[in-house]
C-alpha cells in the first residue's frame, strides 16, 4: 500500500554512517520540501506529483524519520544544527545551489530557514506552511502537551512507548475531515517501535525556550536572518486551527514577511497539505508561475505628491 501512496524511487546518501532517504523526482528548477515532526516525506507526496513535470522535487526524510535510519543517541545527535547540516550535505551532493524554491512545514521551517540563513543567495522563493523560524512568540505559551513531552518521564513513555505524538497528530492535525485509515497508517508507519520513535521525542526536547538552552542562540540567529529575504517572493498558506502553529505564529510571519502573499484557512489544522491539498497546491503552482509577489499599485502622476525621498514600498499582501 505504501508504494502505491508514495510512488517515487527511493534514494539514499550516507551521513556519518547513517542512511538518509530522499525523494528526487523531475527536472528543472529545484523545489526543496522540508518536513517536520512527527511527519516525513510522505507529507509532500501530492505536491511532488503536482510539480515533478516541471521542477526537480527534492524531499529528504530527516534522520530518525520516514525511510531514513533511526539510530540511537550514540549514533546521531538529534539537534537542529545537525538537521541543517544534513540538508546542506544532501543539496551539495545533488549540486543544488541556486534558484531554490524552499517549502517548509513545522520543524522544517527552522531547518529549512537555517539552511537559507547560511546561503540566502541560493533561495529564489519561499513557501511557508504552518511553521516557525523564530522563538515561541511572546503571546503564545508552550502547549501543555508539548511541555509534558519535552520535560517529563511521562512524556517519554507516552511518545516512545505508545506513539502518542505521531498517532494523535494524525487525528487532530486535520480538521475538515478525518484522514482515511490508509493515510493515517502511512503517517505513523515509520514510528513503529520504542527505538524508531526516538526522533519524535528528541524533536520536542530540542525546542529551545530560554537563553542557555541548546540551540537558543541558533534560533536567534535564524530569526535575525529573516530580513535578508525581504525581497524574496514568499507565499504563506496557513491552517488557523493548528494548536501549536496558530494565529500567534502567523502574526510573527506577517511582521517578518510583510511582502508575502497570505492565504488563511479558518477550517484547517496543522497538516494543511492534507486538509486543503488541492487549494494549497493550486496556490503554490500559481505563485511559482508568477515568479514574484504582486507589485504595489502605482499612484497616478497627477495625484502623486513626493516631498522627500521615500523608502521602498512593500508589496501588498494577498489575503484569502
Amino acid at each position: 500500500m505504501l508504494d502505491t501512496l508514495l510512488p517515487f524511487k527511493r534514494h539514499f546518501i550516507s551521513r556519518n554512517g547513517n542512511k538518509l532517504h530522499y525523494i528526487n523526482e523531475g527536472q528543472g528548477e529545484p523545489v526543496v520540501m522540508v518536513h517536520g515532526n512527527p511527519s516525513w516525506c510522505f507529507y509532500y507526496r501530492n505536491l511532488v506529483s503536482a510539480l515533478k513535470d516541471t521542477h526537480q522535487c527534492i524531499v529528504p526524510d530527516h534522520i530518525g524519520c520516514g525511510l531514513s535510519d533511526k539510530p540511537d543517541d550514540s549514533g546521531y545527535d538529534y539537534t537542529l544544527k545537525n538537521r541543517i547540516d544534513d540538508l546542506e550535505a544532501l543539496l551539495d551532493s545533488l549540486k543544488v545551489k541556486e534558484n531554490i524554491t524552499l517549502v517548509v512545514h513545522d520543524w522544517g521551517g527552522m531547518i529549512g530557514m537555517g539552511y537559507a540563513a547560511r546561503y540566502p543567495e541560493r533561495i529564489k522563493r519561499l513557501v511557508i506552511l504552518n511553521t516557525g523560524a523564530f522563538h515561541l512568540p511572546e503571546t503564545k505559551p508552550l502547549p501543555l502537551a508539548l511541555w509534558i513531552c519535552r520535560n517529563t518521564l511521562l512524556g517519554t513513555v507516552l511518545v516512545r512507548g505508545f506513539n502518542a505524538f505521531s498517532s494523535i497528530a494524525s487525528y487532530v492535525g486535520v480538521k475538515r475531515q478525518p484522514m482515511s485509515k490508509y493515510i493515517r497508517e502511512a503517517y505513523v508507519a515509520p514510528f513503529n517501535s520504542w527505538a524508531n520513535r526516538i526522533s519524535t521525542l528528541r524533536f520536542v526536547q530540542d525546542i529551545p525556550l530560554k537563553p542557555g538552552d541548546r540551540n537558543y542562540q541558533l534560533v536567534s540567529d535564524i530569526a535575525a536572518s529573516l530580513p535578508k529575504f525581504a525581497k524574496v517572493p514568499t507565499l504563506i498558506c496557513w491552517g488557523l486551527q493548528d494548536f501549536v502553529f496558530d494565529k500567534h505564529f502567523l502574526a510573527k510571519w506577517r511582521e517578518h514577511m510583510p511582502h508575502a502573499q497570505v492565504h488563511e484557512f479558518a477550517d484547517c489544522g496543522h497538516y494543511i497539505l492534507e486538509d486543503a491539498s488541492d487549494e494549497v497546491i493550486t496556490h503554490i503552482k500559481h505563485f511559482m508561475a508568477e515568479g514574484q509577489t504582486p507589485e504595489p499599485e502605482v499612484q497616478p502622476l497627477e495625484t502623486a505628491q513626493v516631498t522627500e525621498p521615500e523608502a521602498e514600498t512593500q508589496a501588498p499582501q494577498a489575503v484569502h
